[in-house]
């Protein structure tokens, strides 16, 4: 699969930021176009990887934005966003969208620009191209405060209603207890990266083909689904006798999947260790309503017998009959990874438990509020109200 990538606000231009910058680690030919969307100067020129030319910084007419932000008013920043959404529109016709099989709108949701900002453009994006339209959302932890945590859950659903599927990271989940902040956040900008890229280069990483390899038509049935989705991730190293493989006197010699059952416990074995390990966002397994399993490294490492039983795993976790596998060969590869996406979850506790935090946010935002204006009020007034203003 090939995708238009969009970043959107703060978090999801670093994110995407990371996930080009993993893409030319890796080789791998993942994204046609990345652009970085913000209503920030500051943020923007952060960013490492991405070229200046696909830096748009939009608001800078409004009178209260002027490209300083939108001080994490996620209302002011979708009305930003579209006010200026001819600026993204004229940057997107210089993409080759023929070549273009999937947009991915990123950002963070408990900011301002990308939380109001991200269902706008993916909205747009739908109502302008017929490519499917997925949207990766970031949750914040509790450790940010109520005030994300409200952003997030009035962003979080418009994001899903205006993406064919969205997935889901959490940092609540992912943020290590010695981590800095802004050390753990560049940490899982780069998980992220990492499967985003290996579950979305199925079917493109290189011209060596095998018998299972997945296509972005595998990808986009799995995500048809609608709703959220989490994505599972395990990888190891590989095996000594594929490294001599490589080597000068084995050159000639037919590199085709060894179905022996080593490699077979090998694969079926990650699988397992994928799912129940740290998901992007913690679920109940058994409510996906479809899954895929892609099993990405060096041919040699393959096994036919492995991704069956793999696949009938799944199957009995999901109590799903939706369920696809493959590989997706690279040869020069040091590690065999399993990524596993279980598409449309519906029992998932962090966003329940998200929207409370966001209802007490919203109480005592009000409650603040209210207070301050009786506060001010006092201050300004004398006490028998007897001096009458200008």
């Amino acid at each position: 699969m090939k995708i238009a990538l969009i970043g959107v606000g703060n978090a999801g231009g670093k994110i995407g930021d990371e996930l080009f910058r993993y893409q030319l680690e890796s080789g791998r030919d993942l994204c046609r176009a990345v652009i970085a969307v913000n209503t920030a100067g500051t943020d923007l020129a952060k960013l490492e990887t991405i070229p200046d030319s696909d830096r748009l910084l939009l608001g800078q007419t409004n009178g209260q934005v002027k490209g300083h932000g939108v001080g994490a008013d996620p209302d002011l920043g979708a009305t930003v966003i579209e006010e200026d959404l001819h600026e993204l529109e004229r940057a997107l016709s210089e993409v080759p969208i023929y070549d273009v099989d999937a947009f991915l709108v990123v950002a963070g949701l408990g900011g301002g620009t990308g939380s109001g900002g991200a269902p706008v453009i993916a909205e747009n994006l739908n109502e302008t191209y017929e490519e499917p339209v997925y949207g990766l959302g970031v949750l914040p932890s509790n450790e940010e405060g109520g005030r994300p945590s409200y952003n997030a859950a009035r962003s979080f659903p418009s994001f899903v209603q205006a993406t064919e599927n969205l997935i889901v990271f959490d940092n609540d989940a992912w943020r290590g207890n010695a981590d800095s902040i802004g050390g753990g956040y560049d940490r899982t900008n780069r998980e992220m990266a990492k499967r985003i890229e290996t579950l979305l280069t199925a079917g493109n990483v290189g011209e060596e083909v095998s018998e299972n390899a997945m296509d972005a038509s595998d990808v986009r049935r799995t995500l048809a689904t609608g709703g959220i989705s989490s994505i599972a991730y395990a990888e190891t190293g590989i095996d000594r006798s594929t490294f001599e493989s490589r080597s000068f006197l084995n050159r000639f010699r037919t590199n085709g999947a060894r179905e022996d059952s080593d490699k077979a416990k090998k694969i079926s074995g990650l699988v397992r260790q994928a799912v129940q390990s740290r998901l992007t966002l913690p679920v109940n397994v058994e409510s996906a309503e479809r899954s895929l399993i892609v099993i990405a490294g060096p041919p040699e490492e393959f096994s036919r017998k492995g991704l069956e039983s793999a696949r009938r795993w799944v199957e009995e976790q999901t109590n799903s009959m939706e369920v696809l596998a493959g590989d997706a060969p690279m040869p020069s590869a040091d590690t065999v990874s399993a990524v596993v996406i279980l598409s449309n979850v519906t029992d998932v506790q962090r966003v329940d438990e998200l929207q409370s935090t966001a209802l007490d946010a919203q109480d005592n935002i009000s409650k603040q509020k209210s207070d301050r204006d009786a506060e001010i009020e006092e201050l300004i007034t004398d006490d028998n109200d007897e001096i009458s203003p200008v």
